[in-house]
């Protein structure tokens, strides 16, 4: 195996809302929130949910899964700007150029990521190679939408139809696994401003883990993983959550039912 499952956390992006929509510097930061919100909501029609272009990631979390490794990890440090968490992450595929896994990453994740990227001037050269240095890229990337190297399990599952599209936490709970736990992206600002940034990052590797056990259920589901194979790996993230013993990861396992 060769795998990373990865998730992002986001808030608005209040110094890109102050330059496109000419707030000065003495707004508060929650203000320029809601003027964004409100701009989108007039835009939308209802809808306050920001376009990517207008996030900025606070975490990063992924399930790096290596012939001999599962490791689970948030990016960077609590106090890491964004640059380096993004940069960390464009490093670990420059590393392994490993299978990418997300749920609604080719809707979210991967966009906001670009965006940031350039805006940050990250150097993410190997996930952008389309087969100008590696030509083995040319037919199979992370860019292309029906290729393996990004495997977008929500896109995938619905059958690349968004009308069909289902919620994580919905998919993993039905499967028997913990789901979200308390937590959901709608409170991520909220606890971004209350100085949560812990329980941001813990909540992403949370989401990460329910997106690799419905992976490994897929995987299972299209013959790529046997039963005892499937059971083994089940164990693997249970033994290994536990050797950790973090109240987040061990409120998951006290969550997951099968």
């Amino acid at each position: 195996m060769n795998i990373l499952v990865f998730d992002i956390e986001t808030i608005p992006d209040i110094a890109g809302g102050r330059r496109l929509f000419d707030l000065p510097e003495s707004i508060a930061d929650e203000d320029v929130a809601r003027v964004m919100a409100t701009k989108r909501r007039e835009k939308t029609g209802g809808s306050e949910f920001l376009p990517c272009h207008q996030q900025k990631i606070v975490a990063i979390s992924a399930v790096r899964r290596g012939r001999e490794e599962f490791k689970l990890a948030t990016f960077g440090h609590a106090e890491s700007d964004e640059a380096e968490i993004i940069r960390d992450f464009f490093k670990v595929i420059e590393k392994y150029t490993p299978t990418l896994v997300s749920w609604n990453g080719s809707g979210f994740d991967l966009p906001v990521l670009h965006y940031r990227s350039l805006i940050n001037g990250v150097d993410a050269s190997r996930y952008w190679d389309m087969g100008e240095d590696d030509r083995d890229m040319k037919w199979d990337n992370y860019i292309q939408r029906y290729h393996w190297r990004h495997t977008d399990l929500m896109d995938v599952l619905a059958g690349f139809n968004p009308r069909s599209a289902a919620p994580l936490d919905e998919i993993a709970t039905m499967l028997g696994f913990p789901g979200k736990l308390g937590m959901d992206g709608s409170k991520v600002w909220d606890t971004w401003l209350a100085g949560g940034i812990e329980q941001i990052r813990q909540y992403c590797e949370t989401d990460v883990l329910n997106t690799w056990l419905v992976y490994l259920a897929f995987e299972k589901m299209r013959g790529r993983l046997g039963d005892s194979d499937y059971l083994a790996e089940l164990k693997l993230v249970r033994d290994s959550l536990a050797a950790q013993d973090q109240p987040h990861l061990n409120e998951f396992l006290g969550a997951w039912s099968t």
